[in-house]
C-alpha cells in the first residue's frame, strides 16, 4: 500500500507513460478480447475501502487495453486530435489543483489563464481582439453558447427580452443554414427553443458549401449559420458574401468552425477562411486541431454584452467585479479549468508550431488522396484541408473495406455518407502523425481494399 499521494501519483505516471509508449505496439482499436474483459467491471459496490493503487491497477489493466488509441499517431476517425505533451501535463496539474473555474475568487489562476489564452486565441484565429470568449465542453456547447447570444441580440433589437420573458409571444426568429450543416448545430437550435425542422435550408454545391446566389431574402429577427470546414469535404461556405448580404438586412451571422476555423492559423490555408472575421460569433473545438485533452470547446462573440446578457447569472453570494468573471460567459457555473490546457498548448507550440501542425495534417490528407486515387479508388471531395472522403465501390465493398481496416489495426477510419453514397472518411488531426505513419497506413488501406475488390 502506498504511503503518500506522491507515491500514488508516481505509480500513475509510470502506468500512463507505459500506456503511451506502447501504443504503437498494438492495433489502433481494442481487440475483442480486451472489450470482453470490460465485463469484469460489473461487480457490486465494495462494502469497504481499499488501497487506491489497487483501484488504479484495475483501471489500467482492464481499461487501458479497451481504449481506442486516439492519443496515438494513426487514429483518423471523427476529426479527433491527440494531446500535445504540454497540454497533457497541464491537464494533470489542473486535476491536482481541482479548481472551480467558474468564479475568479474560487480560482484566480484559472481566470487568468483563460484571459491570456483568449487573447492568444483571438490573435492566432484572426478574430476581433475585443470579442468575448467562453471555454465550454465542445462544439455543441460552443454553438449553443454563441447562438444564445445571437438569440438575445436579434430579439433585443426587436424589443423583446428573451431571458426574462422566454419565447412565448416573442417575435419569430428565422434561422438560415446550409443544407450540409452539422447535426450538433441542429441540436443547439433545438435546445434553444428555435427548432431544428423550422430552419430555412439553403442549397449547397458538390462540396457542401452554401450557394450564395440561392440565399433567401431576409426580414425580421434572423440568425444565419455558416460553416467553416464541412465535416466530410472540409469545404468552407462563402462567408464573406453571406456576411455582406446578412448584415445588410440586420441579421446575425454565426460560424460553426469546429475544426476549419484553425485554417486561419497557417498562411497556406488562411485563404479558405475569407470573410470569417466579419461574422458575429464563432464556435470551434480545442480538442480537435489544438490537440488538447477532452473536453474543450470554444465560443467567441463579437459583442461581449450580447453574451453576458444571454448567460448572466446573479445570486446574493456570487461576487461581481469590473474584471472578466468567467461564470458570466458560459452556461455552467461550476466547471473544470479547461483553459489551463488551452493555454499550455498555445504557449508550448507557439504560432509557428500550430501552423506547422495544421499544414502537416493537410499535406498528409493530400498524400492519402493521391495514393488512393492512383490505386483506382474514387476521392469524392476536393481535398483542401485535412479531410478525405473515398469510396471503394458499392455500399457492400465500402463496409467490408472499412471493417477490414479497423480489424487489421494499423490505422482507424470510419464510415460516412456523402452526396448520396456511402464512403470512408479519413481525418488527419493529430500532432503526432508522421509521414511514415501515413505511408504505413496507406499501404494497409490498399492491401485490405485490394483483397475486397471484386474483379
Amino acid at each position: 500500500m502506498t504511503d503518500s499521494i506522491r507515491d500514488l501519483l508516481r505509480i500513475t505516471a509510470d502506468r500512463a507513460a507505459t500506456y503511451l509508449e506502447t501504443l504503437d505496439q498494438r492495433g489502433v482499436g481494442p481487440t475483442p478480447e480486451a472489450v470482453a474483459r470490460l465485463s469484469e467491471l460489473d461487480e457490486p459496490l465494495p462494502d469497504a475501502p481499499s488501497a487506491p493503487e489497487h483501484t488504479l491497477a484495475v483501471l489500467d489493466e482492464i481499461g487501458s487495453p479497451a481504449t481506442m488509441a486516439i492519443s496515438g499517431r494513426r487514429f483518423f476517425g471523427f476529426v479527433i486530435g491527440g494531446s500535445v505533451p504540454a497540454a497533457l501535463a497541464a491537464n494533470w496539474m489542473a486535476g491536482a489543483w481541482d479548481q472551480n473555474a467558474g468564479l475568479r475568487v474560487a480560482s484566480p489562476i484559472a481566470a487568468k489563464l483563460e484571459e491570456v489564452a483568449l487573447r492568444w486565441l483571438l490573435d492566432i484565429l484572426k478574430l476581433p481582439g475585443t470579442a468575448a470568449g467562453a471555454f465550454v465542453t465542445g462544439a455543441t456547447m460552443a454553438n449553443f453558447t454563441a447562438l444564445a447570444a445571437a438569440r438575445h441580440a436579434v430579439l433585443a433589437k426587436a424589443g423583446w427580452d428573451v431571458e426574462s420573458n422566454g419565447l412565448f409571444g416573442a417575435p419569430p426568429i428565422t434561422v438560415i443554414v446550409g443544407a450540409e450543416a452539422h447535426p450538433t448545430l441542429f441540436r443547439s437550435l433545438s435546445m434553444l427553443g428555435l427548432g431544428h425542422q423550422r430552419v430555412v435550408k439553403v442549397p449547397v454545391d458538390d462540396q457542401g458549401r452554401i450557394i450564395a446566389s440561392q440565399f433567401p431574402e431576409i426580414s425580421g429577427p434572423t440568425i444565419v449559420c455558416t460553416q467553416a470546414g464541412n465535416v466530410n469535404s472540409g469545404g468552407f461556405d462563402p462567408i464573406a458574401e453571406i456576411c455582406q448580404k446578412a448584415h445588410a438586412a440586420g441579421a446575425w451571422v454565426h460560424v460553426d468552425g469546429a475544426f476549419g476555423l484553425w485554417a486561419n492559423a497557417t498562411p497556406n490555408r488562411a485563404h479558405l477562411t475569407a470573410g470569417v472575421a466579419d461574422a458575429d460569433s464563432w464556435a470551434t473545438d480545442a480538442h480537435k486541431w489544438l490537440n488538447v485533452p477532452y473536453d474543450s470547446g470554444l465560443a467567441f462573440i463579437r459583442d461581449p454584452e450580447s453574451l453576458r446578457s444571454a448567460l448572466r447569472l446573479t445570486a446574493a453570494y456570487l461576487p461581481e467585479s469590473d474584471t472578466r468573471e468567467p461564470s458570466q460567459f458560459t452556461p455552467e457555473l461550476s466547471r473544470r479549468a479547461r483553459g489551463t490546457e488551452v493555454w499550455a498548448a498555445l504557449r508550448s507550440m507557439g504560432r509557428s508550431g500550430i501552423a506547422d501542425l495544421i499544414e502537416r495534417n493537410c499535406q498528409f490528407a493530400t498524400r492519402f488522396a493521391e495514393g488512393l486515387s492512383a490505386a483506382g479508388y474514387t476521392i469524392l471531395n476536393d481535398v483542401v484541408l485535412n479531410q478525405v472522403v473515398v469510396t471503394f465501390g458499392n455500399d457492400e465493398s465500402n463496409k467490408r473495406v472499412i471493417a477490414g481496416i479497423q480489424q487489421e489495426g494499423t490505422c482507424w477510419c470510419g464510415p460516412t455518407h456523402w452526396r448520396g453514397q456511402s464512403a470512408m472518411r479519413i481525418s488527419i488531426s493529430s500532432w503526432a502523425t508522421t509521414a511514415e505513419d501515413v505511408e504505413r497506413s496507406l499501404a494497409a488501406m490498399l492491401e485490405v481494399a485490394d483483397e475486397v475488390r471484386v474483379p
